[in-house]
């Protein structure tokens, strides 16, 4: 996955990703499950012509950190849907 930072400053970060909404919009609800986070957008443009984009402003701390954080979580919901998966599937 190609990542560009579109813009960025102290409390808020754009990237443009070379993704779809299966990757962006997990991405986006776990941000806003951070009470640091104040915003988080998803803007997709034009499906043929535009790369999805995603926006994050922070209330304090860093938007890296809140991405970080946010990235994790999913690691760590797709690990246990994994284990779960699997235990299932022994039964």
């Amino acid at each position: 996955m190609e990542l560009k930072v579109v813009s960025k400053d102290k409390n808020s970060i754009e990237i443009e990703m070379d993704s779809d909404e299966t990757f962006i919009n997990p991405l986006k609800e776990k941000l806003l499950l951070n009470s640091n986070v104040d915003t988080a957008i998803c803007r997709m443009g034009h499906p043929l012509l535009d790369k999805p984009r995603i926006f994050v402003q922070v209330k304090k701390g860093k938007p890296s950190d809140a991405i970080a954080k946010a990235v994790k979580a999913l690691e760590n919901d797709i690990k246990s849907f994994k284990a779960s998966f699997e235990k299932a599937e022994k039964q």
